[in-house]
């Protein structure tokens, strides 16, 4: 199955929703005007986009109208798409990589986000692109969590840096970069814990891995990845802000796409976030991952409409 049958099956629940409210409003012959776009802005809402990106669609298209460059209902479709498939570029969906030494990846996100899985999901496919990869079960608090990793790093072949639950965190990922600079690993997988009492408490936690981190490898962390829940929508929007706040992230892996009606988030995250989404997961199994594709996302999205 291709990249593009893949998101198509994935996108389903989603696509089904768009189609109930874009099929009447974009059907051929219609003239643009102000109801009709108010028409389309529903039904990109009703589509998980988020209200400040379907008001920044909205004003595209009507920008596109009044000049002329679009004037017919199935004129959107083309230009709606094309929009935002040129919101991401190809040099910020690529993982960053350390110039020498091991790469640190940080993934971060809520517990039940899917984030441990993940986790397993881009260890695998880093394996397949001809990495060594080291995983450092950062997230004590949580014994299923470290005995999960553990189960999935033996499924991955690869190294697990674990301690007892209810270490310190940075104490872990003090042992894997020890681990993966004496090894020579080339990525360094922290699977960081899940809670989020407060910012206070995990800007103190992330903070302080990163500094035990720093002093092992000084470009470290190179990519920090927030995991979302695809399937909870709106609130991922607020997921993503909270960990803004407290750390600098710089990719997003969007999880249980495959189990979601609300596909649409991408678009709205990233409107309002600047966050490129680099991966993407689609099913259950350690393979069910990947490499976000804007424009096969884009035109699965809006399939058969």
């Amino acid at each position: 199955m291709g990249l593009f049958d893949r998101f198509k099956k994935g996108l389903s629940r989603t696509r089904d929703k768009l189609a109930d409210g874009l099929r009447g409003v974009l059907s051929f012959g219609r003239k643009i005007d102000d109801a009709l776009l108010d028409e389309l802005a529903d039904a990109m809402l009703v589509g998980d986009m988020g209200p400040r990106a379907v008001t920044a669609l909205q004003g595209e298209i009507h920008d596109a109208w009044k000049t002329g460059r679009i004037s017919e209902a199935q004129e959107i479709l083309p230009f709606l798409k094309e929009h935002i498939a040129n919101a991401w570029n190809a040099g910020d969906r690529q993982l960053r990589m350390a110039q020498s030494g091991p790469t640190v990846i940080f993934v971060v996100g809520v517990n039940g986000s899917g984030k441990t899985t993940s986790v397993a999901k881009l260890a695998s496919y880093l394996v397949k692109q001809g990495k060594s990869v080291l995983l450092g079960a950062c997230d004590t608090f949580r014994a299923a969590a470290i005995d999960q990793l553990g189960i999935w790093a033996e499924r991955c072949g690869v190294e697990l840096v674990k301690h007892q639950p209810g270490s310190d965190p940075a104490a872990v990922a003090f042992d894997a970069c020890e681990a993966g600079v004496a090894r020579g690993v080339d990525v360094i997988l922290l699977d960081t814990a899940g809670r989020l009492h407060t910012q206070e408490h995990l800007m103190r936690e992330l903070g302080k891995i990163q500094r035990v981190v720093t002093k092992h490898i000084p470009d470290a962390p190179h990519e920090v990845m927030l995991v979302l829940d695809a399937t909870i929508g709106q609130n991922a929007l607020q997921q993503a802000k909270v960990f803004s706040d407290v750390v600098e992230v710089t990719g997003l892996f969007l999880a249980k796409l495959d189990g979601s009606a609300k596909g649409g988030i991408v678009v709205g995250i990233r409107d309002q976030f600047d966050i490129p989404v680099k991966f993407v997961g689609l099913g259950e199994t350690i393979d069910d991952i990947e490499p976000f594709d804007p424009g096969a996302f884009v035109e699965a999205l809006f399939a058969d409409l």
